[in-house]
């Protein structure tokens, strides 16, 4: 069983919250009308309101499921709007939807989350009372306030996001290695999901200020025209965001390639340096396999030994410095052909 709250509004009287259902369903006075707060009802909960209030099954049928989008369609006897509500929670936006049944009698809200420390209920409570001089006008202008109510909490929302997507540019720019590529992964799949609400929301605030629903008056048109105003604002900043997701991942990529490239052209001097080296070393290791197998002491037979090996020391230095003074007039070469 969900809980049921019910207030009656009437003209320049405070928000008087009734005691019971049938207490509300009692009251017939032409100046007031009546509003029913549902949090996390089931079926069984919308069967005494089903025909006090002439409620559509298939309305009823959108309330009790929390996979759809935001809308807004015309039933027999009443408006039915559904829209959603992103509320931080430090990690991704936690998104919950909150229904509206309107009509020129009462307005009926549905939404979940009844027991949390950031219970809608208390918070439509007190945006009632802050704006309760707008409310008294009717049940389309208490939904305008609930909906600014809400579409307030989306800043919020849009907000924490651009901080996150800041603080991972910074990041990437400095270099830290504490970046990990899913972060980005997770805030665009949060700013899309944005992105698909706002697009629904704009379209039921056009409706609205078209007067698309008998229950809106010209009144409170104004009103709506304000929200459409913000909804449309976020629109592009989600637009901006998204835009700068983009940017950063090639900015992660580019700094990655340019990591690899810095790694590619360190080994290829480390390669350089050692082939020089086995380049010198190799005809020396020639030599002293020449002369490590006797053939030397025979070509210089006629020579005293320390003579003789004395010279073999002086050929491979000869050779090596040769083989080194080669291959330096060769490495500046490439590199004026590189230049």
């Amino acid at each position: 069983m969900g809980e049921i709250r019910c207030y009656v509004v009437r003209q320049n009287k405070l928000l008087e919250r009734l005691p019971s259902m049938d207490a509300a369903l009692a009251i017939s006075e032409k100046k007031a009308y009546l509003w029913i707060d549902l949090t996390d009802p089931t079926e069984a909960d919308f069967a005494p309101l089903v025909e006090p209030f002439e409620l559509h099954p298939l309305a009823i049928e959108d309330c009790l499921d929390d996979d759809q989008v935001p809308k807004m369609e015309e039933f027999p006897g009443h408006s039915f709007v559904l829209f959603n509500r992103w509320r931080q929670t430090g990690g991704p936006p936690a998104v919950e939807e909150v229904n509206f049944f309107l009509n020129d009698r009462y307005l009926l809200t549905v939404h979940a989350h009844g027991l949390s420390p950031d219970a809608l209920a208390d918070r439509f409570e007190a945006c009632a009372k802050r704006d309760l001089a707008e409310a008294r006008h009717g049940p389309d202008h208490l939904l305008h306030v609930l909906l600014d109510e809400i579409v307030d909490e989306k800043f919020e929302a849009i907000e924490a996001l651009q901080e996150q997507l800041d603080d991972i540019e910074e990041r990437i720019l400095d270099g830290s290695e504490g970046f990990q590529p899913g972060q980005l992964v997770h805030l665009r799949r949060s700013l899309l999901r944005l992105r698909k609400s706002l697009v629904y929301e704009r379209e039921i605030l056009t409706k609205l200020c078209r007067r698309d629903s008998p229950y809106v008056s010209e009144a409170a048109v104004y009103a709506f025209r304000d929200i459409n105003d913000h909804l449309t604002k976020f629109f592009e900043v989600v637009e901006i965001c998204r835009e700068l997701v983009a940017s950063i991942i090639e900015i992660h990529l580019s700094a990655v390639n340019n990591q690899m490239a810095l790694i590619g052209n360190r080994t290829n001097f480390v390669m350089r340096r050692l082939t020089m080296i086995t380049v010198i070393f190799m005809p020396m290791t020639l030599l002293s396999g020449i002369g490590g197998m006797s053939e030397w002491s025979a070509m210089t037979k006629a020579l005293p030994m320390p003579v003789a090996y004395a010279l073999f020391f002086v050929l491979m230095g000869v050779v090596g410095w040769a083989s080194y003074r080669v291959l330096i007039w060769l490495d500046r070469r490439d590199r004026r052909s590189a230049s």
